[in-house]
């Protein structure tokens, strides 16, 4: 591991600590609705004992079959959006709410990498959102460099502190 590695991992650990603790006090139980992280987010909140404590469920939605299976996502918005767009990331959370219970939900979708870019969603397109409910969810997309391992730390990373600031702040 390289003392880059090293440093994303201490951040995202970091990033997962801070989390957990707003979840625990608010006692909120969270889920989460990943595809390009495949389920990173959710690992991360569970490498702490007890995590079930706030933590309900992950749901690992790579393809879009999954996405409309799983999570309610309408083929329309796949199709007039695609998968990296914020109405998928919006019903990706309104999805996992319902499938679950969870109080609050996140979703990320994105182009990791190294293939699949293009010209209005280029490599490292990542579009997040969060919320309690549908109509409290919020969505933002960013853009991120490096290679796809790099792509997915730095998403990791952000919905970990994005999730963690709307909590306190909402």
């Amino acid at each position: 591991m390289s003392p880059t590695e090293s440093a994303a991992d201490a951040a995202l650990n970091e990033a997962g600590d801070q989390l957990a603790e707003v979840l625990l006090r608010r006692r909120l139980r969270m889920a989460t609705a990943e595809s390009c992280t495949g389920g990173w987010v959710a690992k991360i909140l569970t490498d702490r004992a007890g995590s079930s404590a706030y933590l309900l469920a992950g749901i690992v939605s790579y393809s879009n079959d999954a996405k409309t299976e799983l999570l309610g996502v309408t083929e329309t918005s796949l199709e007039a959006h695609g998968a990296v767009s914020e109405p998928v990331v919006r019903e990706m959370v309104a999805g996992a709410l319902a499938a679950t219970g969870a109080d609050v939900a996140v979703a990320v979708s994105g182009v990791a990498g190294p293939d699949g870019g293009s010209d209005d969603k280029p490599v490292g397109t990542v579009w997040f959102a969060w919320g309690r409910s549908p109509a409290d969810t919020e969505a933002v997309v960013e853009y991120f460099s490096g290679d796809r391992d790099a792509v997915r730390r730095q998403a990791v990373l952000f919905v970990l502190q994005g999730v963690k600031a709307y909590l306190e702040n909402g």
